[in-house]
């Protein structure tokens, strides 16, 4: 679950409440620190820094944007309508704390109250795996802004099959790497696709391109590696090809990836006595058939599908998926007896921040049970991400100008106490780190602008760096230098904004071992 300070969390508001006074170091920090610094770090997909005081309060205006129009922090489940493990998303307490605190001028508070920040786990979050298997080669992601999607074939090299507890991405360029997901088949299909493309990998939107014989684990930043339960696990079979699709996200810059998977066995101690098995949901199970699932031009349309379950089962994940023009999920069952059980409501998909999801408890559905599918897609021009401009009319496939209908469920054979098994709980540990930094980058002016901006910055070393502007959805806008030398010391830097619409940016300058940034407001 999302909350790692909850003790703290209750003083928090209780001494907000007694003195009406709210401070970073008190409030505002176990909020950001617990919810947005595992993506908002150096080396991280975030395009800026929240480790500290004056990186959190620089942005304080577009963070409190951001937070009370509910995109950031990046969760699309509906957290009153079920959950799961490693929640994101802030209360409507926390959210009005920040714009409180926005309100104040960002008071810092005394630094000594301030929480140490979370001791981010490198190398694995479970231990020591049993088996490492690594990209064979360094993936070239091409810094054209675009987003791509790639699928890549690892062989495990199993002899016999092996009952595993969990499986863990580890991304190897954490900037580069947007969310993955992770497959498994045995007939060499994906081999044979990667071999007919040229480079390594192959390119796939949504899926895998082939067949695939189970999903094993999803990926999205600051997702927490999650172990089966005892007697519960999943068998990889002897010769099984792992199938790692990588979304990577858009890029200013080139960059390289070599990601892994870690692979932990079952203890010898504890076998699997319930395989974890799968529930698909696909347009064959739509109430008019396969042949129903068409999605006009100039229309918002709705599906509705339905699957019996024939016993008493617990459900250990779902994974809905569709492309650019789904708009809202709702999955539930309703029970023999009339009582619904909520699985999962997203009311405003994005392809870009899709994931498979995990309870964290195993959810009980009766057998007679009837699991209720509701999707609704938008292909009309108000839907922002719609591929085709006049829209077209959309059917199934894998293509970018395709669209699906697919939940994937995960379950086992239902026993007594399934829903009291706590899934996915890890002590969180937390350290004090140095926050300290010879580099800086100063404040823009004049700040409101809508013209000429000078800012300045002081770099400790000669090196490559690349300042670019962002907008508030993390889309690059501008470009004021790319890769280019600076020397020791300091820099004055000049650029126009007078072709950017009125709204907040965020000015990133990044270098070897460098991620800072400044907020910029442009006027009409």
């Amino acid at each position: 679950m999302k909350r790692k300070i909850p003790l703290l969390l209750l003083g928090i508001f209780w001494v907000y409440i007694v003195t009406g006074q709210v401070t970073f170091s008190e409030h505002i920090a176990p909020i950001i620190y617990d919810n947005c610094t595992s993506c908002h770090r150096l080396g991280e997909i975030a395009p800026m820094a929240f480790t500290n005081y004056d990186e959190v309060a620089g942005w304080s205006d577009m963070i409190q944007y951001v937070t009370e129009i509910k995109y950031m922090p990046p969760w699309k489940p509906n957290l009153d309508y079920s959950h799961f493990v490693g929640e994101r998303g802030l209360t409507d307490e926390e959210i009005s704390l920040i714009a409180d605190w926005v309100a104040a001028g960002v008071p810092q508070g005394d630094p000594a109250l301030e929480p140490p920040l979370p001791d981010f786990p490198s190398g694995s979050q479970l231990g020591t795996p049993d088996l490492v298997i690594e990209m064979a080669e360094d993936y070239f992601v091409v810094g054209n802004n675009q987003d791509e999607h790639r699928v890549f074939v690892l062989p495990t090299g199993l002899t016999e099959d092996k009952e595993i507890a969990a499986v863990e991405f580890r991304p190897g360029n954490a900037r580069a790497v947007h969310h993955a997901l992770i497959a498994y088949e045995t007939n060499g299909q994906a081999a044979a696709m990667d071999a007919q493309n040229p480079g390594y990998g192959y390119p796939v939107f949504g899926g895998f391109g082939v067949p695939i014989e189970g999903n094993l684990v999803g990926y999205t930043p600051g997702i927490q590696s999650i172990r089966f339960p005892d007697g519960i696990g999943r068998t990889l079979p002897a010769g099984a090809d792992l199938l790692i699709q990588i979304h990577y996200a858009p890029l200013a810059s080139d960059e390289t990836d070599r990601s892994l998977v870690n692979i932990f066995y079952k203890d010898v101690n504890d076998p699997i006595v319930r395989e974890v098995q799968g529930l698909p949901v696909t347009p064959l199970d739509l109430d008019d058939g396969f042949s129903s699932f068409v999605i006009p031009p100039n229309e918002v349309k709705s599906f509705h599908g339905t699957k019996t379950i024939s016993e008493d089962i617990s459900l250990t994940s779902v994974y809905p998926h569709c492309h650019y023009l789904g708009k809202d999920w709702e999955i539930f069952a309703v029970t023999s007896s009339g009582d619904t059980i909520n699985i999962i409501q997203i009311e405003e998909w994005d392809f870009n921040w899709q994931g498979s999801y995990t309870f964290d408890r195993m959810k009980k559905i009766p057998a007679g049970s009837i699991v209720h599918v509701n999707a609704t897609y938008d292909n009309t021009l108000n839907n922002p991400y719609n591929p085709n401009n006049p829209p077209q009319t959309m059917t199934w496939g894998e293509g970018t100008t395709d669209e699906m209908y697919l939940v994937a469920m995960s379950y086992v054979p239902y026993q007594a106490g399934d829903e009291d098994i706590v899934v996915g709980e890890i002590p969180t540990k937390v350290t004090e780190i140095n926050n300290d930094t010879k580099d800086k980058l100063y404040p823009p002016f004049p700040n409101p602008t809508n013209g000429m901006v000078t800012m300045n910055c002081y770099l400790h070393q000669k090196q490559e760096v690349s300042i670019e502007l962002f907008d508030v959805k993390g889309m690059l806008v501008k470009t004021v230098a790319r890769n280019a030398v600076y020397k020791a010391g300091n820099h004055k830097i000049e650029f126009n904004t007078e072709e950017l619409p009125a709204g907040t940016y965020m000015i990133r300058l990044t270098g070897e071992d460098i991620l800072l940034a400044k907020s910029l407001v442009v006027l009409d």
